[in-house]
């Protein structure tokens, strides 16, 4: 294998990382979006619903951690998912 080849392939490895990145990338932030939406529903729920079920409810502060929780999430797990990929083609 000559020094050319060689430089292409791990361009292309390289090319791949960023790509695959990209693509984890767009899907968490559609996941993310999503997580974030259903919490500012369940938060303009909260508001409108009458104080008789105030007991069963959620706080606000919880729901809006979950919601912070659940956006996140995405983000941790694909970075953690593409991680072990490049270290696997390594």
């Amino acid at each position: 294998m000559n020094i050319e080849q060689a430089g292409s392939g791990k361009a292309r490895r390289i090319l791949g990382d960023i790509v695959m990145g990209e693509l984890f990338l767009i899907q968490a932030t559609i996941e993310s979006a999503i997580a974030i939406g259903s919490g500012l529903s369940t938060l303009g729920k909260q508001c409108d619903s009458s104080n008789d079920d105030a007991e069963t409810r959620e706080t606000f502060g919880s729901v809006i951690q979950r919601t912070a929780d659940e956006a996140i999430e995405p983000y941790i797990t694909r970075f953690k998912y593409l991680r072990q990929l490049m270290s696997t083609d390594s």
